[in-house]
């Protein structure tokens, strides 16, 4: 592929932005070649030039949103870090059953879901703890900008390469089946998880309040003020003593006071008490 002339370039990058938060840089041009030209195929164009040329000059809104979720990211894994997966096991849902009435319901968000896996690896984990009578009822709510790959994630049906990232045998034996080249995964996981589509930019008001967030490897593609933005969102999601987990490599600090970091718990955050949005 030939460089895409400036304009175009930064047509494109503007419109992604404001669609899903990604920052789309210079030399991050190659993923318009790699992800865009089967879009561009399948909408009968010669190039990825071509069609970006056309959507700009139509301002054609459908596929602006293809070309957008075609450039997002959707790199995930079962358990993936495992860390925050333990710390959910064993600090943050003791803490929070401690600090609720009997019977009480805790609501979790994962935000930026993607195919699924981060949710259905909370929902196995969930189902343990309820079999050993240290969990109640649980709403597991997972988001994500992308249609397409909420999608696979309703399905439940992974590749065996998928299976073996993360996920211990034992789970696999016990919460999934094969189903021909796939491992499909059993509809009471499936059933303990439901997928919404969100964008993070937008008001997340209509999903109700949280007890935890996750929303992690997602702020890394995030400019300052889109980050303070989205985790502000989110602090007005959440219960007054919520927690939200971060990928390893982001951070609240010097973002935004709505969030305290846990000490040695890299990742972790508790929402301050009696953090209110600025008007």
């Amino acid at each position: 592929m030939n460089a895409l002339p400036d304009h175009e370039f930064q047509f494109i990058a503007r419109e992604i932005r404001a669609r899903s938060g990604l920052v789309l840089t210079p030399d991050k041009s190659y993923l318009l070649e790699t992800r865009l030209a089967p879009i561009a195929r399948k909408e009968g164009f010669a190039s990825v030039l071509e069609l970006i040329s056309a959507v700009r000059v139509r301002r054609d809104d459908r596929l602006l949103w293809v070309i957008a979720d075609a450039l997002t990211t959707n790199e995930t894994f079962f358990f993936r870090d495992k860390t925050p997966f333990d710390q959910f096991r064993d600090l943050v849902v003791p803490d929070l059953m401690k600090a609720r009435p009997p019977g009480a319901r805790l609501r979790i968000w994962c935000a930026a879901c993607s195919s699924g896996q981060e949710p259905y690896s909370l929902a196995m984990l969930v189902q343990e703890l309820r079999a050993v009578g240290k969990i109640g009822d649980v709403e597991i709510v997972a988001t994500d900008i992308s249609d397409r790959v909420m999608e696979k994630a309703r399905a439940g049906l992974y590749s065996q390469f998928e299976v073996q990232r993360g996920l211990p045998v034992q789970m696999l034996v016990k919460h999934f089946e094969k189903a021909g080249d796939l491992w499909r995964l059993s509809e009471r996981i499936r059933s303990m998880v439901r997928f919404q589509r969100h964008n993070l930019l937008e008001d997340a008001r209509v999903l109700g309040k949280f007890d935890i967030v996750y929303c992690r490897n997602v702020l890394i593609y995030f400019e300052g003020d889109a980050k303070r933005r989205t985790l502000e969102m989110i602090a007005g999601t959440m219960a007054e003593d919520g927690v939200l987990f971060l990928g390893a490599a982001e951070t609240t600090l010097g973002i935004t006071d709505a969030f305290a970091s846990s000490p040695d718990r890299r990742g972790l955050y508790r929402r301050v008490a009696g953090w209110r949005r600025a008007a």
